[in-house]
C-alpha cells in the first residue's frame, strides 16, 4: 500500500465559532489530499478518460485542532475492487504526531467520456498498491 502525506498550517478562514478547525474543512482537506495522492500517481491519459465521485464518507473526530498548528495529512487505499476503491485519510498534529481525525470514503471510479461507472483498471490499481 502506498501512503501519500503532505502538511497544512491551520489558517484563521479554517476555525469555526469555536477557534477550533471548523469540520468542514477537515472533509475539505481529506477530498484535497485523495486528489494530490491520485494526481501524482497517474497519467495525463488516465486523467483524461478516467474521474472518481464519492459514494459515502466517514469521518471520527479524536482531537482539535488550533490556528497555526501543523497538521499532517496521510491517506492510502485499503481496497479496490470492481468500480469501488476505498480511501483511507489520518490526520495528525505534526508537532506531537496526535490522530486528529481519521476518515474513510468509498469512491467510484467513472469514465470521463460516458460519465458512467467503470470497473477500476488493473494499471490504475497497481500504481496505489
Amino acid at each position: 500500500m502506498r501512503t501519500f502525506e503532505t502538511l497544512v498550517t491551520v489558517a484563521l478562514e479554517d476555525l469555526d465559532d469555536l477557534d477550533h478547525v471548523n469540520n468542514v474543512r477537515y472533509v475539505q482537506w481529506a477530498q484535497e489530499v485523495a486528489k494530490q495522492h491520485w494526481l501524482e500517481n497517474t497519467t495525463k491519459a488516465i486523467n483524461q478518460n478516467y474521474f472518481w465521485v464519492v459514494l459515502n464518507h466517514y469521518i471520527e473526530y479524536k482531537s482539535s485542532a488550533l490556528l497555526n498548528d501543523v497538521i499532517k495529512l496521510k491517506t492510502y487505499i485499503t481496497k479496490s475492487e470492481g468500480v469501488k476503491s476505498t480511501r483511507i485519510v489520518e490526520m495528525y498534529n505534526n508537532a506531537n504526531n496526535k490522530l486528529l481525525v481519521k476518515s474513510e470514503t468509498v469512491w467510484c471510479f467513472m469514465n470521463r467520456n460516458t460519465k458512467r461507472p467503470a470497473r477500476i483498471t488493473p494499471e490504475v490499481a497497481n500504481l496505489f498498491n
